[in-house]
């Protein structure tokens, strides 16, 4: 028989009485010195940490990443050294705009973040379930995220100031196209493909640069909600994702994923028509075809999901020698602001969580602060340089290779590129007539009760990406084009 444990405070001291307050007598008020409750109460408050600004309800599962193919070509990175070779990683799914509490069955973007538990440190993707994004610029992201969530005023969601904003940023018609699409609302997270959506690089040992975009093929196959479906699971099965997701993994049918990239010299970037760089277009398979050099499976849920999966933190600031970032705008923003919503969110050291920590040493001056863990550095010095031979010093062999930049400082209007409807036109003409019907039905449908300034301005869109298009939508409202 197992000897019962003696319930103690979070300091270890044991618990005597933990069904009663202390109070000035049977009857009288309670005394502030009654530690215990104190304790309780104020952890109790402080449960539930900040949720995510955009990706605020999400599911995710630990797995491995397999190399498949030998890519030291183009990469030094070590998991990359060895054909076969595994790397723990962990997998977050999410929905953009909705809460902790919406529904996983929503009209959305989904998340997926990747971060690999390397031998040389932590690195991490941060993408979508779509291979572009509704904006170029992160100055406009918070006013584009604004528009994803609820009105000042009412705290209602608006159908108006959504398609507002896209109708003033022709260059979100690509992404809008895809989330009015069928695969707009993916059936649960294994069935859907995962992208790191910017461009990002590689970086070989000879110090050779290649950009890269990163493609993750689902191997249970593409599937996806009716709306008629995905509202009626909204109502009955608000967890569905992650319900499938885990009971997935509890059974062993474990979700794979084909890992690809395409790879463009700086040679080709530099003469290429369209900026590589812009998260708003993809690139050519033709020009630029898929390269499979590995396999990413799911096998094991979160033992605890605040723990593993309300604390984790990614970010495309986690990098190890052998990738890198490039100049797309968006990603380069991201790499502030994701850091950043991590500091405000978890904390100072949300790097020290089990769950963010990488696998190996890690050694640096940074010191104090919210959830300083271990023993803070010790009696280790605080600063560098410094005359210690033992302390952590910087290795000049890990350094990138130069980017060559160019022009004066300004603020570039990054619309003078006017191409915001050949992607769109293409990806609408590949449809068959049952994808376009769709499509068509599913954006009269969110345009419903929009102002009909907002609603022509948006048909010009459409119309400028195919006549079809703009023409079959103006049907389904049953207005006129202007």
């Amino acid at each position: 028989m197992s000897q019962t444990k003696t319930l103690t405070t979070a300091s270890g001291a044991p618990v005597a009485d933990n069904q009663n307050s202390r109070s000035a007598g049977p009857r009288g008020p309670l005394l502030l010195d009654d530690f215990h409750l104190i304790e309780k109460l104020a952890h109790f408050n402080r449960e539930n940490i900040p949720e995510r600004r955009v990706h605020a309800k999400g599911s995710a599962a630990h797995g491995t990443f397999t190399l498949t193919r030998d890519i030291s070509q183009y990469s030094s990175a070590k998991l990359f050294d060895t054909v076969g070779k595994q790397t723990p990683t962990f997998l977050r799914f999410s929905t953009v705009g909705g809460e902790r509490g919406s529904a996983d069955t929503e009209r959305d973007p989904r998340g997926f973040a990747l971060k690999f538990y390397t031998e040389e440190g932590n690195w991490d993707i941060v993408g979508n379930n779509t291979p572009v994004f509704f904006i170029r610029d992160p100055l406009k992201f918070p006013d584009f995220i604004h528009t994803q969530k609820r009105l000042p005023q009412s705290n209602l969601k608006s159908a108006q100031m959504k398609w507002d904003f896209w109708s003033h940023s022709p260059e979100s018609l690509h992404q809008v196209t895809i989330l009015f699409s069928d695969r707009g609302i993916p059936d649960g997270y294994r069935h859907m493909h995962g992208f790191g959506s910017h461009t990002y690089s590689l970086i070989n040992a000879a110090g050779e640069r290649h950009w890269v975009k990163w493609h993750y093929k689902t191997k249970q196959g593409i599937k996806n909600l009716p709306p008629e479906e995905a509202a009626r699971l909204a109502g009955t099965d608000p967890d569905y994702a992650q319900r499938d997701l885990f009971e997935a993994i509890e059974r062993g049918d474990y979700p794979k994923w084909r890992v690809c990239i395409q790879i463009m010299t700086e040679a080709q970037a530099a003469t290429h028509r369209d900026n590589p760089f812009d998260v708003t277009k993809t690139w050519s398979q033709k020009e630029f075809p898929l390269i499979e050099i590995g396999e990413l499976e799911l096998n094991r849920n979160p033992l605890n999901y605040f723990a593993e999966v309300e604390q984790a933190a990614f970010g495309p600031s986690n990098m190890i020698p052998g990738v890198g970032l490039s100049p797309d705008r968006m990603l380069q923003g991201r790499v502030f602001a994701y850091a950043d919503a991590h500091r405000y969110r978890v904390g100072t050291n949300h790097q020290h969580l089990p769950i963010n920590a990488p696998r190996v040493p890690a050694h640096n001056y940074q010191r104090d602060g919210s959830m300083a863990y271990g023993n803070n550095g010790g009696a280790a010095p605080n600063y560098e340089p410094n005359s210690y031979a033992d302390a952590p010093k910087q290795a000049p062999q890990y350094a990138e290779p130069p980017l060559a930049l160019s022009g004066a400082a300004d603020r570039y209007d990054h619309r003078e590129d006017t191409d915001y409807y050949s992607y769109a036109g293409a990806l609408f003409r590949l449809m068959n007539d049952d994808q376009k019907a769709l499509l068509i039905n599913n954006i009269a449908g969110a345009m419903e009760g929009v102002t009909d300034d907002v609603v022509q301005r948006q048909l010009q869109h459409f119309l400028k990406a195919d006549p079809a298009y703009g023409q079959g939508v103006a049907k389904a409202l049953g207005v006129t084009v202007k």
